[in-house]
């Protein structure tokens, strides 16, 4: 798999769209993070590499560079004293140093090149790395708030407003046949009377009587 490959196939945009038809987004996002904080990991080996494939080229080339300028130097010292031979020897190795430091010139320019685009690849993982993190946090407060909502529509649906306002009437009519069978309860009370109470009455009338039979005889005769 390309180092670059999920920074290519997984855009933001095709990551929110994945993210919607997940059962459950926040598993999903977590499972995207991780792979592509690996992917980041891999991507920086690979740009640090480069770098020093680079480097490699540049130093090559500033040690070419510095050798033609040292033979030219020698060339014409040599030049100076007269000495052919010696100065042809170090034009020689000029132009050869001339044609290596064109090389690694090449070499460096193309690799830097390649180094730079790749930064800026790993800029734009870190960015999006960054961002799928923040908006981590804001799907799982989503997710979760969504969740709690369904789980009271839930609840609801099967406590409808009828269904109380008929169980709290049933309730109305049973505590007002319990209250009916109470005072039908002490009423009955009240009209029962103890054996007791009905010979104590009795005789509570029989001394009425016989008082009363004594003051109408006081009378009889006047």
């Amino acid at each position: 798999m390309s180092i670059f490959k999920r920074l290519r196939d997984l855009t933001m945009s095709n990551i929110n769209a994945i993210i919607d038809k997940a059962e459950d987004p926040v598993k999903m996002t977590d499972q995207y993070i991780r792979d592509m904080q690996e992917d980041l990991e891999d991507a920086e080996k690979a740009v640090a590499a480069q770098i020093a494939i680079e480097k490699r080229f540049k130093q090559q080339y500033e040690e070419q560079a510095a050798l033609v300028k040292k033979r030219e130097e020698q060339a014409h010292t040599a030049a100076k004293a007269q000495n052919v031979d010696l100065a042809r020897r170090a034009l020689e190795e000029k132009k050869s140093a001339e044609q290596k430091m064109n090389e690694f010139k090449a070499g460096y320019e193309q690799n830097k090149a390649a180094a730079d685009n790749l930064r800026g690849k790993l800029d734009e993982m870190r960015r999006q790395l960054t961002e799928m993190k923040n908006k981590r946090e804001t799907l799982v407060a989503r997710y979760n708030a969504a969740k709690a909502q369904t789980e009271i529509n839930k609840a609801m649906n099967g406590f409808s407003s009828d269904t109380a306002t008929a169980g709290l009437k049933r309730m109305e009519e049973k505590m007002l046949q319990a209250e009916a069978r109470a005072e039908a309860s002490n009423e009955m009370s009240s009209k029962e009377k103890s054996l007791d109470e009905e010979f104590k009455e009795l005789d509570k009338k029989s001394a009425v009587d016989d008082e009363l039979a004594a003051l109408l005889k006081q009378y009889e005769n006047k």
